[in-house]
């Protein structure tokens, strides 16, 4: 039997059986090997896909190697985003300070790729020995005439959360310092898509063929020029609110925009978004052609849904993902393709958040907070899952216990959000979930126990009706 740690059980909840709120919002408890990321990462990751700006790791070059180019984040131009630049801390420079070797990595950088921008991300290492990166990314500035940003990034400062709003604040120095003329009335910036696989291109084309400008997509596909200019926009809507709501809230506090929470993943929370900006706008033309481009769409991916649906029909699925915006449109998703969530669970949700996920959660279902590879293993075996939903953390647990994954993170190369993407996704949940190579891997589950019959495992040639089904599918 797998045990949940004593300080952890606050953080278990189980829709229907458990009285007490679920607790969140804490650091992670120690000994539990938490999926969190550090602060350092959680800024960097925002951050990264601004493409035409130089992105400096001020530390170990451990720290740079760390997360470089996990974001997977597409740009349309400039790659310069794909570097992972560093200042290469040795012993020396932990001895006698760093701000000399950031000065002169700084000046040969910018010399040799004039970057739109710099932001320079402290480690903890540079929190540890006190360098002045404000100091020395003021004094490149004024000498090179381009904005050098400090990220107080350190990654003791917290968890990945903590990173992500250090992340939001270097960014908002950029915002309104860019001339906003010609911005149109019906204009949004889209806050918290990265990108994935080309997933703001999609979004971006839905939105503007709706009638509605797209002024700036922080940070997918970002450029240094959209920032200074996207307050300019008249709304402002936020995919990743574990990402992107600190920025979200600067914007509506120093510039009066309002912000609104949408996800782009899933038919209904696609669709859902697009009425929210139209509705928004109360312009009657963008309504019309909002109307036109949802009909369109949801008319041309739902007859192949329904064919997927019919295949994957009680099959139960679990989820752990990094922001809760995610885990609402996969739990309807799921929904959608006839499976059932049996766990849900992310690494940086809010109380709010937890609260929403376990009102469109089923009764049993077990939603965690901040969980740890043991927790996640005890529950897959315990509610005898067919899918795990993660993120490259997440794989080797799937695979080690013979359960089909799917991911959903960051490392993806398929997009899955808009309508489209909830077509690649349904296909990648079936060919996973109803694969035949599960006829042959034993199953680690109660179905397999001493208890229960072991699964039998059986040939394709035994099983004609399923090869049948899967080509039918295909």
């Amino acid at each position: 039997m797998i045990q949940v740690l004593e300080q952890r059980r606050a953080q278990i909840h189980r829709k229907g059986e458990t009285a007490t709120p679920l607790r969140c919002d804490r650091r992670s408890v120690a000994g539990s090997v938490t999926q969190r990321a550090c602060a350092f990462c959680g800024s960097r990751v925002v951050l990264y896909p601004i493409a035409d700006a130089l992105h400096l790791v001020h530390g170990p070059i451990g720290c740079a190697a760390y997360n470089w180019d996990i974001r997977g984040a597409l740009s349309s131009g400039p790659q310069l985003h794909r570097n992972s630049f560093s200042t290469d801390l040795q012993e020396m420079e932990v001895i006698y300070g760093g701000e000399r070797k950031l000065k002169q990595a700084l000046e040969e950088l910018i010399d040799r790729y004039r970057p739109k921008a710099a932001f320079v991300y402290s480690t903890c290492i540079v929190g540890v020995i006190g360098d002045d990166v404000e100091a020395v990314c003021r004094q490149v500035a004024r000498a090179k005439g381009i904005d050098v940003i400090p990220v107080a990034s350190e990654g003791f400062r917290g968890t990945k959360k903590t990173g992500y709003q250090a992340a939001c604040e270097a960014a908002f120095k950029l915002v309104g310092t860019g001339d906003t003329t010609g911005i149109g009335a019906c204009s949004v910036n889209i806050l918290g898509d990265f990108n994935i696989a080309g997933e703001s291109w999609i979004i971006r084309r839905y939105f503007e063929e709706a009638g509605m400008e797209v002024v700036a997509t922080i940070t997918g596909d970002g450029r240094v020029d959209d920032l200074r200019r996207c307050h300019g926009a008249r709304l402002n809507l936020v995919q990743c609110s574990g990402s992107m709501t600190h920025l979200a809230k600067l914007l509506e506090t120093a510039h009066g925009i309002p912000m609104r929470r949408v996800s782009f993943f899933g038919l209904e929370d696609t669709a859902a978004a697009l009425y929210e900006a139209a509705n928004f706008f109360n312009d009657s033309a963008v309504l019309e052609r909002t109307r036109d481009l949802v009909g369109r769409e949801v008319g041309r991916v739902y007859p192949a849904l329904k064919k997927y649906r019919e295949a994957l029909a009680g099959k139960r699925a679990a989820l752990y993902v990094g922001g809760a915006f995610k885990a609402f449109s996969l739990v309807k998703a799921l929904k959608l393709l006839g499976m059932t969530t049996v766990l849900a669970g992310t690494q940086t949700g809010s109380p709010e958040d937890y609260e929403l996920l376990r009102e469109i959660c089923d009764d049993g279902t077990v939603i965690v907070d901040d969980s740890n590879p043991v927790e996640l293993a005890k529950f897959i075996l315990e509610l005898d899952v067919d899918l795990f939903i993660g993120g490259v953390k997440e794989r080797p647990i799937a695979y080690k216990l013979g359960v089909g994954f799917c991911d959903h993170n960051h490392e993806r190369k398929i997009p899955l959000a808009g309508f489209e993407g909830m077509l690649h996704f349904a296909r990648e949940v079936h060919a996973t979930v109803l694969s035949p190579v599960w006829q042959f891997v034993p199953r680690r589950s109660r179905r397999s126990s001493a208890s229960t019959p072991s699964r039998e495992i059986i040939s394709p040639s035994k099983n004609p009706a399923a090869v049948e089904e899967r080509k039918g599918l295909a």
